[in-house]
């Protein structure tokens, strides 16, 4: 027989894409299974939605959804999970950080593209 494979909540939660700190209690104290994972992405659960909807948010969520890397969070002095509230308020704010991270952020994502394109390029002559 097969045993389950588990994983630890930490690893759950960031393929939940929620903040770890912020799930329930018996959450974070268990071991999580392929199948409960699959489950909860399925089914998500009340607190699941709630979280997803409503964060706290982890880093590397927030930085996506202000369109930067998770440095730049950092840079931008954004070191806490933050709730889609305060996500908004940034973007809404749009501080001068953040519109440095984001040109930033665009120019790394268009050379990781050109530097894709030019491997794939040289794969093709080879």
């Amino acid at each position: 027989m097969k045993s389950q494979q588990t994983m630890k909540p930490a690893t759950a939660a960031k393929k939940l894409g929620v903040y770890l700190e912020a799930t329930p209690e018996e959450f974070q104290a268990g071991v999580v299974s392929r199948d409960e994972l699959n489950e909860l992405q399925a089914n998500p659960p009340e607190w699941l939605r709630e979280l997803r909807r409503n964060g706290p948010h982890p880093k590397q969520l927030i930085a996506q959804k202000l369109g930067i890397s998770t440095s730049g969070l950092v840079r931008g002095g954004i070191t806490e999970a933050l709730t889609t509230e305060q996500i908004n308020a940034i973007k809404d704010e749009n501080p001068d950080w953040l519109v440095r991270e984001r040109a930033t952020y665009k120019e790394f994502k268009a050379e990781e593209a050109r530097l894709a394109e030019k491997a794939r390029l040289d794969e093709d002559e080879s």
